[in-house]
């Protein structure tokens, strides 16, 4: 029982609960703390990227064939060990929400959720103590450091805009450095190279949506709980469509190069931040019963 549980947990670190999470709050609560969680889990990937080619550490089963591994985790745990990627992605995930709710309970069942995260990642043996414990602490660093930024964001845009910009160039630095990269698992490499191209034109398209929707979008987040439902499940879909649906025609038209990914992640931002916000006008517009669900000035939820 332990063992499926530990396994459904862990996924609390993963790219699609990142993704759900960052979508509904960015669509349908708070801009602010969606660009929060965009910036920590873009500059947690970017960092943990680095430090993966950098040490280069195996996998705790690679460097100790007597290590314990729960076999269900040993398919999905691929790359390098150091740091633990799931850890890291569980702070943009849960740890950014956690900083901008308002009650106590919330947040510690966030942090909770964090926690957990961690710990099922050394459960299932996939990593130890050091992998998690360094993303723990890159992640809260990043949570803290961030989070005056992202809080009042009217008061420094001109920062969000540099910091966007920052990632950007880190990513091509780091792009470089991957690709220049001799020593080490050519397939890590490999890997490398592919998300450095995916983080570099990623954060292409978080400059254009950033500058776009504060100068001229300008997109509300409210609407009635049903519109709300509709809007996310619709723009979820799509953004899955193109995830998948573009993967192999894109690889195919840049010959299997790591462009095709970047290139792809570039839409689904464009589209998730850009294009499909342009009907949320129409949305808050529709008649609902009750209250409106999510904020009108893309702010943190008053109540």
């Amino acid at each position: 029982f332990l063992d499926d549980l530990m396994q459904l947990v862990t996924h609390l670190g993963g790219e699609f609960v990142f993704m759900a999470a960052a979508i509904v709050i960015f669509w349908c609560v708070s801009k602010r703390c969606g660009y929060f969680m965009i910036a920590v889990g873009f500059a947690g990937t970017l960092i943990n990227q680095f430090l993966k080619l950098l040490f280069a550490v195996p996998r705790p089963w690679i460097r100790d064939p007597l290590f314990t591994i729960v076999e269900s985790a040993r398919a999905d745990a691929t790359g390098y060990s150091f740091p633990s990627g799931h850890t890291q992605n569980a702070f943009a995930a849960l740890g950014a929400p956690a900083m901008f709710a308002k009650r106590k309970a919330v947040r510690h069942a966030l942090f909770f959720g964090i926690a957990a995260t961690a710990f099922s990642r050394m459960y299932l043996g996939v990593h130890t103590l050091i992998d998690v414990g360094v993303s723990a602490l890159l992640g809260a660093v990043l949570l803290f450091a961030l989070f005056p930024v992202f809080r009042d964001m009217s008061a420094g845009p001109g920062m969000i805009t540099a910091i966007f910009a920052v990632f950007t160039l880190a990513s091509a630095g780091f792009l470089l450095f991957a690709a220049k990269k001799v020593s080490g698992d050519p397939q890590e490499i490999g890997l490398g190279v592919k998300n450095g191209w995916m983080m570099l034109f990623v954060g292409a398209a978080m400059i254009i949506v950033w500058y776009s929707d504060r100068n001229y979008l300008k997109f509300p987040v409210s609407a009635p709980i049903w519109a709300q439902i509709v809007k996310v499940c619709v723009g979820f879909g799509i953004i899955l469509m193109i995830r998948s649906g573009l993967k192999q025609p894109l690889r195919e038209l840049f010959g299997g190069s790591g462009v095709s990914d970047g290139v792809r992640y570039f839409l689904m931002m464009l589209f998730a931040g850009l294009i499909w916000p342009m009907t949320f006008r129409w949305f808050s517009r529709l008649p609902g019963a009750g209250k409106k669900a999510g904020g009108t000035s893309g702010g943190r939820r008053r109540g």
